[in-house]
């Protein structure tokens, strides 16, 4: 048995909910490297449209979804919201366990939610071209789908490790018509520059971003999209946790503890930042965790300081939970998961006490996603398993104390492009990756200098 909780398409949220409008904490700005100065929202013009820029910088509570961009969220919106009866029976657990399933989308995650209208913004402000870069290739993925449903042409950097473990998603990219390049690269001076000091890298997520900013800067028809960090994109996502909102409205009940796993911080802020001021204002009593990786534990181990997002040192300085900008994590199989950093407004909330954060290894982690697949019947994507190792835990310490708490899974897609992880799970191949403390302790020491 497993029960599913839908919404009618009509029930698709008309407004995204934008969570700086109730920090408690007002959120840093973001600064101009050269200056040390609050950003001139002009500085941001010849990569991101006026549209996207309007959004990032806002602190309106609310902000209107298109008519358009909606139209498309319905190919796959609302997503399903099921209750795990299956687990909560191998577990024996008076626990509930519910997870949100953002899998059902075309490309599989729940990056479209803000590939759509990153893309519609740019159409309408005659963009012909966006550069991105993308970990595991699920926001790889999300936007050429959304570019080819606009008409725009598309560009991804791959993180190098996950460009060789994960050929499917590049493959998937290229069937919607991007263009999809192993990064580094050499196309741009900041993939060059790595490549000639580490030939042999596998890449990080701030590489990436380097080349497709780079990318997006030298061509006067391109835009850059980011899939995650900024504050745009998470307001983007919060359709997720709106729903959920209104999905637990029709179970009668409501969640104890909401567990997503965190690489740069997308999706786990829309499914739990819609919750944010029932824990603020109406006191529910509402536990928050991220999860991450131990080989990139950014929340857990992390200095809250400005650093850049990128590797090359291109972006504005934002005020975030950083293991260092020029930090290359361990390839793990889980690469949407390796990125030096994390959302401004989450690490907000986490240095705030108000979100909680927890890291895994791998072996832990995939464990724990056998478990719900052999009970659950969806393969979760192995960044997705970070939350499912939590809610197990949380589950089975319910089981001693006889406590029947509600607890949710951020299921942020599912795992069909990663079976060769999972093959090296089963073989007894995947590695465990300690944290690397001296690496990362070479990187803060280059934050920069304001």
């Amino acid at each position: 048995m497993r029960t599913k909780i839908i919404l009618d398409e009509e029930e698709i949220p008309k407004k995204w909910y934008n969570v700086a409008a109730d920090l408690p904490t007002p959120l840093d700005p973001v600064l101009n490297p050269a200056t040390g100065k609050p950003l001139d929202p002009k500085d941001l013009e010849p990569i991101f449209p006026k549209g996207l820029i309007k959004q990032e910088l806002s602190t309106e509570r609310w902000i209107d979804i298109p008519e358009e961009v909606r139209d498309i969220y319905r190919l796959w919106r609302p997503t399903p919201l099921y209750r795990a009866h299956r687990l909560e029976k191998v577990l024996n657990t008076p626990a509930r366990i519910y997870y949100k399933y953002e899998g059902v989308s075309p490309a599989g995650s729940h990056k479209p939610n803000t590939a759509i209208p990153q893309a519609y913004y740019n159409m309408k402000e005659g963009v012909e071209r966006i550069a991105t870069e993308t970990g595991a290739g699920q926001w790889g993925s999300g936007l050429s789908l959304a570019t080819a449903l606009f008409g725009i042409e598309c560009r991804v950097y791959m993180v190098r490790a996950s460009y060789d473990q994960k050929p499917y998603r590049r493959s998937m990219m290229r069937a919607w018509g991007a263009e999809c390049i192993a990064s580094p690269s050499n196309l741009t001076e900041s993939g060059r520059a790595v490549l000639k000091d580490h030939p042999d890298t596998s890449g990080s997520l701030g590489i990436a971003i380097s080349e497709a900013v780079e990318d997006a800067a030298t061509h006067d028809n391109t835009n850059y999209a980011l899939g995650s960090v900024l504050n745009h994109v998470l307001t983007h996502q919060s359709v997720e946790g709106l729903e959920l909102k209104k999905q637990f409205e029709l179970t009668d009940d409501y969640p104890d503890v909401i567990y997503g796993c965190v690489g740069g911080g997308s999706n786990y802020p829309g499914v739990c930042f819609p919750f944010i001021p029932d824990k603020l204002k109406d006191k529910k009593d509402l536990r928050m965790v991220a999860c991450e990786p131990t080989a990139c534990p950014t929340l857990t181990k992390g200095l809250y300081a400005y650093d850049f997002g990128d590797t090359a040192q291109l972006t504005p300085l934002l005020k975030m939970y950083t293991l260092g900008h020029d930090f290359v994590p361990p390839a793990i199989h889980a690469g949407g998961l390796r990125y030096h950093g994390d959302a401004p407004l989450l690490c907000n909330l986490v240095h705030d006490g108000i979100i909680e954060a927890q890291a895994f290894h791998q072996n832990e982690v995939f464990e724990a996603a056998t478990i719900f697949t052999r009970s659950e019947g969806i393969l979760p994507a192995p960044e997705s398993s970070h939350a499912i190792k939590p809610a197990i835990d949380e589950a089975r310490e319910c089981k001693k104390t006889g406590e029947k708490k509600t607890i949710v899974i951020a299921l942020s897609g599912h795992g069909h492009f990663d079976l060769s992880s999972y093959d090296a799970y089963h073989d007894g191949t995947l590695e465990d990756y300690e944290y690397p403390a001296e690496l990362v302790k070479q990187s803060l020491a280059k934050l920069p200098k304001l």
